[in-house]
């Protein structure tokens, strides 16, 4: 099922209809507790119970309100950020270089098949067959034991009729950030189309724009939030460490090494690099 709205979007607003109820829950928390008590208890609780609750509610809601803003005010900065930098529609589309297909997991635990992963490829494949790429830089983790993401990119790509020699193979895209960077710092390439699910792209350029790379995203085909509703809050998670890699640490990728030209032959044969 695919899904036109925006996903994460529609999990900021299941939270915020959550916080809205926390009082409401309280209050019935508390009525609960008045009817299972004693008459001399609940005489005891009318006296204290009021102040008491009243101060319990304010907490807890504060609390939640506080960390809720700590998720919500990275969603903003980058979706205000990356406003009208994504595309759907392949036609539309202006032509770049190079596109940057970011990495995961091919199959999931017990054989499935990654959506996401297909997706991505389908997207990639149809750029370039459209013209709208002339490379491809494939950046994923092949570090950690059992990871082979862009192994996997590489020959899906393949067999989609994809070139071998304008496939590029980045092994060590350990993380969204890194492989952006090192889409730069590696390949030199300081204009890309970055290819994945929207959430996923808009991220990714979030971090682009402020290492001084022009980027823009096609989106890959997305999965109904209702299929998959734990990679859309890990994706809260992931926009708040975006945002203190940019603002606060300064993060660098995990990984340097050799350069390489994109376009120009090179050493390798099989244009990869961190192998």
């Amino acid at each position: 099922m695919i899904d036109t709205g925006n996903p994460s979007l529609k999990v900021y607003q299941f939270i915020i209809y959550s916080c809205g109820c926390l009082p409401v829950y309280c209050n019935n928390f508390f009525n609960l507790i008045f009817f299972v008590c004693t008459a001399n208890e609940q005489d005891d609780f009318r006296k204290y119970g009021r102040t008491m609750k009243r101060k319990i509610i304010t907490a807890f809601s504060a609390s939640v309100i506080l960390l809720f803003a700590v998720f919500l005010i990275p969603h903003i900065l980058i979706e205000s950020e990356t406003d009208g930098l994504t595309y759907s529609d392949v036609s539309s589309v202006p032509h770049t270089r190079t596109g940057l297909v970011l990495g995961c997991p091919k199959k999931l635990s017990g054989g499935r098949e990654n959506i996401y992963f297909s997706a991505r490829i389908d997207a990639a494949a149809a750029l370039f067959r459209a013209g709208k790429v002339d490379y491809l830089i494939v950046s994923g983790d092949n570090v950690s034991r059992g990871c082979n993401e862009t192994v996997s990119m590489r020959t899906d790509l393949i067999e989609h009729g994809i070139p071998a020699d304008r496939i590029y193979c980045d092994y060590r895209g350990m993380r969204t950030l890194d492989s952006v960077v090192r889409a730069k710092d590696i390949f030199g390439q300081n204009d890309m189309i970055i290819i994945s699910q929207e959430f996923h792209n808009r991220r990714a350029i979030f971090i682009a724009g402020h290492r001084g790379i022009n980027a823009i995203g096609f989106n890959a085909q997305d999965v109904e939030l209702s299929e998959d509703v734990m990679i859309h809050l890990r994706e809260l998670v992931s926009r708040l460490r975006a945002a203190l890699d940019i603002y606060i640490f300064g993060s660098e990728p995990s990984f340097t090494g050799e350069k390489m030209s994109i376009g120009m032959p090179g050493k390798s044969k099989t244009n990869c690099v961190g192998q």
